[in-house]
Order: C-alpha cells, then sequence, then structure tokens
C-alpha cells in the first residue's frame, strides 16, 4: 500500500486445508499488511499443552500469551497431525478462546492494516473488517494439500489419515459450541480447488483494489 494513511482491515476464514492462510500471506505481502493465523495461536497453544501436561491450561496460555513473540512461532513445527487433533479439541474451551481472541483483538488495535486468517475471523474477531473472504476446498483436494506438505517432516504419513483428521477438524469446527465455523453473510467465497495461487491472488486484489477506490479514490 502506497499511502501510510490509507487503511484496510481483511478477515479469511475457512476450513482446514482450504487455502486461506495461502491466500492471507500472499494479499497481506501484496498490499503490505500485517498478518496473523489464529490457526497457529491454537496450534502452539497445543504444543504448549502437550508439551508440559499443566495441572490448569487456562493458566498455563494466559501466562504464555502475555508476552508472545510472533517470530517464535514460525520456528516450531506446529503443522503435525498430533496437534492439528488436539488444536481442534482446545479450541472448544470459551476460556482459552476467550485469551487468543483478545491477543487477536489487541492485535487489530495495533495494526490498521492487517489481514487475519482462521475460523472465526469474520464473525467474531474482526465483524467490522473492510473485507471478508470465506475460503472453501473439497475435501479430497484440502488433503492432498495437506499430505504434501506434511509428508516432508513425516515420510510414514498417510493419505487417509490426513483426510480423516482434516475431516474431523472440520465437523468439530462447524459444530462447536462457542465461535463455530460460519460464513459472514458478507463474505466473498474464494473456491481454492477451483483457482491457481496467481488466480487467486488475482481475485482477492479485485476486491482489494475496489474498496481502496471506494474509500480513497483513485
Amino acid at each position: 500500500m502506497k499511502n501510510i494513511d490509507k487503511s484496510i482491515q481483511i478477515s479469511c476464514d475457512g476450513g482446514a486445508a482450504t487455502g486461506k492462510s495461502t491466500g492471507a500471506k500472499m494479499i497481506s505481502k501484496k498490499y503490505k499488511l500485517k498478518f496473523l493465523s489464529s490457526g497457529l495461536l491454537y496450534r502452539y497453544s497445543s504444543f504448549l499443552i502437550l508439551k508440559h501436561r499443566p495441572k490448569n491450561n487456562v493458566s498455563l496460555i494466559k501466562k504464555k500469551f502475555r508476552r508472545l513473540d510472533l517470530l517464535k512461532l514460525k520456528k516450531i513445527n506446529l503443522h503435525s497431525p498430533k496437534i492439528s487433533e488436539h488444536s481442534a479439541f482446545i479450541a472448544k474451551d470459551k476460556k482459552i478462546r476467550n485469551i487468543l481472541k483478545k491477543f487477536q483483538i489487541d492485535f487489530s488495535k495495533k495494526n490498521r492494516n492487517c489481514c487475519i486468517e482462521g475460523r472465526d475471523i469474520s464473525t467474531k474477531i474482526l465483524p467490522k473488517s473492510d473485507i471478508k473472504f470465506f475460503f472453501i476446498c473439497n475435501l479430497k483436494t484440502a488433503a492432498l494439500r495437506r499430505f504434501k506438505e506434511l509428508k516432508k517432516n513425516n515420510p510414514s504419513l498417510k493419505l487417509k489419515d490426513v483426510q480423516k483428521a482434516l475431516r474431523i477438524r472440520n465437523l468439530l469446527d462447524t459444530n462447536r459450541k462457542h465461535s463455530p465455523l460460519l460464513k459472514h453473510r458478507n463474505s466473498i467465497e474464494i473456491d481454492t480447488g477451483k483457482l491457481s495461487k496467481q488466480a487467486m491472488l488475482a481475485k482477492m486484489s479485485k476486491y482489494v483494489e475496489k474498496l481502496l477506490k471506494k474509500k480513497y479514490g483513485k
């Protein structure tokens, strides 16, 4: 984004391995937006719980998120099937959700130009975001995509296990009581199963350019 006084906030939601992280990162890079993945926050929470086995999960997460360095998350492998499955269960914990929700909202307040991706960003975290994208992808394509990512660090991994894990994760996310995965009524649907990365970025950019023109003119 050329002018620093221009602000734009984008929310990206969708199920597991639908391409929302890729889309959110690309649009953030193009328009110089601060990027945050809520999924990584939940995965990191699971990582901490599985590692420390605390008596009180909430106390541990609250303590760790007071001084969380987002750069630190990039250096940790948080995409194992075990963490994926566990993070879906802790995502149902309202107290943990509230800690992570506060972190995300604080992030959006500190960064006028930002893009946050997850499962409840448009509905709970950034309901007033300028643009809301909702990513979809058929399960087989999503599973193959995730399988290729994980296979590098886990040669014995089987595609059917990844597909099963994704199916379970999406069911849990859609049916959980607190902040379930929902499509906001104003969301723009992005079907990543039918688009290349370049086409996906082009489609998203079209809406961003339209918004910028509407808000700030030429």
